[in-house]
């Protein structure tokens, strides 16, 4: 456990530890198996205790990485649609798909800055945007402000449960992102608590919603 312990602790210190962090936030903004919140919350952990990286420059390129992929999907989704690649066609897929175009009709503003906390979600409103020419100035205006947000919210996370563990970088990293994860499930719980209107998990879950 030292020896992991070691290895991110000198990972975390390198110039291209953010250039991997850059290139997941851009790549999770179409394509969700890739896992960027685990990499900005981890490296936050680390940062809390190690002062590296440092973390208004993780967020920065996190935010940056962000608003990249975002807009990528939804220039993804203007030209190519969405069920040109087989992950796209899935049961799951297509309902969150259905679903995000209905829900866009209705409250795109607030849509668009929830969803980039749930992973799914945040690639199916990016790419249905797209799809359905929802205005793309007005989009970029709310994906500037959604992925600042995010990416201040994943590196507090991280900052925070990173000082509870600081002889044990790994369980600090592993706490915070299970963390993330729930809190940003719990978002999208409560918000649409009050709207009286099914969440994004219990969407995406209903393949013939």
């Amino acid at each position: 456990m030292q020896a992991i312990n070691d290895f991110i602790l000198a990972a975390a210190g390198q110039p291209w530890v953010l250039v991997l962090v850059l290139a997941c936030c851009v790549i999770d903004g179409f394509f969700p198996p890739v896992p960027s919140e685990s990499v900005v919350v981890g490296l936050a952990a680390v940062a809390a205790t190690a002062d590296v990286p440092n973390p208004l420059l993780l967020a920065g390129v996190a935010a940056a990485g962000a608003f990249a992929g975002d807009n990528i999907a939804y220039l993804l989704g203007r030209r190519v649609g969405t069920t040109r690649w087989a992950w796209m066609r899935g049961p799951r897929m297509q309902a969150a798909f259905r679903w995000a175009g209905r829900e866009l009709r209705k409250r795109p503003a607030s849509l668009i800055l929830v969803a980039r906390f749930v992973p799914i979600g945040r690639v199916a409103v990016n790419l249905t945007a797209g799809v359905t020419h929802y205005p793309h100035l007005r989009f970029v205006g709310l994906t500037v402000l959604s992925a600042s947000l995010w990416a201040g919210y994943s590196v507090t996370i991280g900052l925070f449960f990173g000082q509870w563990f600081e002889d044990n970088h790994v369980l600090g990293a592993a706490i915070a992102i299970v963390c993330a994860v729930a809190l940003g499930i719990l978002v999208d719980l409560v918000i649409n608590k009050f709207r009286g209107k099914p969440n994004v998990v219990e969407r995406i879950r209903e393949p013939g919603a």
